[in-house]
């Protein structure tokens, strides 16, 4: 194995190993193999575009490289050349797959000609060949990262709604055409699931994010509660943090409990991967509300019994 190859595959590896950390299983055992490794190339895709988005890719100048980026990580607008580069690299990916102008809907990109260069771009081919799945899902979460580039305060809970359109939704939408079940309804009710698992994740990260410069919770909720961006900043959350914190549990919750019955649209495996994803959200849930909903001293982690409880709870039920 040439020191590239060897490189690429410990590259890949960093970022996959990140699924151990999520509030839900990505790729359960239970899974067959083949569709494992579908979820993990959708996986890493995600993840990648966030870790190049947020700054956390562990070599960005050598990603830039590889891609032909111009320019260093300390330059502005590097970030956001670098997702170019990665949207370059995905239709790189679609016309590999598909072999022609399909690739973007009837325009391939001058600049995307030959294979895919990063290692998890790579990894997407063999799902594109297999599979029915478009551009779009992947360039909105491509989108949802620029969109952090340049806005860093949301005014609305619409607002907010709308920027996981971009950074969640899409995620359900590749899982039910992995599993060749999309259908107007399933969808609806899988954009209320992801929404809920974006907020419930930006409910955990409050302190993250603002050290990132960015705060995820509607600035017409903050002045409602009485909480300034002071507050948030604090080692341990204030009353009035707590009860800000409480609401938004509350509307991600709904949403929870909206989408739910998704798990009761479908059978075997694929029912018991949904009941996973969404007792992922309930039990981070009940996590930050037994750390009686203050993200600001520690991370909530949900418990992974009460995962596995809820889960089966979900299986059953259907909801």
């Amino acid at each position: 194995m040439s020191a590239s190859i060897k490189s690429d595959n410990q590259t890949a590896a960093v970022t996959l190993d990140k699924a151990d950390l999520e509030n839900f299983p990505v790729a359960p055992g239970f899974l067959p193999a083949a569709w494992r490794d579908d979820l993990m190339a959708v996986y890493g895709f995600a993840r990648l575009i966030d870790d190049a988005g947020d700054g956390d890719l562990a070599d960005p100048a050598a990603v830039a490289q590889l891609l032909d980026v111009p320019g260093r990580p300390a330059d502005d607008g590097f970030r956001l050349a670098l997702l170019d580069g990665l949207e370059r690299d995905l239709d790189r990916a679609f016309a590999t797959a598909l072999g022609d102008d399909r690739a973007q809907g009837g325009t391939v990109l001058g600049t995307a000609a030959g294979e895919p260069r990063h290692p998890l771009m790579r990894r997407l081919v063999p799902l594109i060949e297999q599979h029915a799945v478009t551009p779009e899902p992947f360039r909105r979460l491509i989108e949802a990262n620029r969109v952090d580039q340049t806005t860093t305060r949301y005014p609305t809970y619409d607002d907010l709604l709308h920027y996981c359109t971009l950074s969640a939704d899409p995620v359900g939408r590749l899982v039910l055409a992995l599993a060749g079940r999309a259908t107007p309804e399933r969808i609806e009710l899988s954009d209320a699931i992801c929404t809920a698992l974006q907020l419930v994740e930006h409910l955990q990260d409050v302190a993250e994010d603002l050290d990132r410069g960015r705060i995820y919770l509607p600035q017409e909720d903050l002045a409602t509660f009485g909480v300034t961006e002071q507050d948030l900043a604090a080692p341990a959350a204030s009353r009035e943090v707590r009860q800000l914190i409480a609401w938004e549990a509350s509307r991600a919750r709904t949403l929870l409990d909206r989408g739910a019955p998704l798990v009761g649209t479908v059978h075997g495996r694929l029912r018991l991967l949904l009941a996973g994803f969404t007792a992922g959200g309930y039990a981070a849930l009940d996590a930050i509300a037994a750390a009686g909903f203050d993200v600001l001293a520690h991370r909530a982690k949900p418990d992974k019994r009460r995962l596995a409880g809820r889960a089966a709870a979900l299986f059953a039920k259907g909801r």
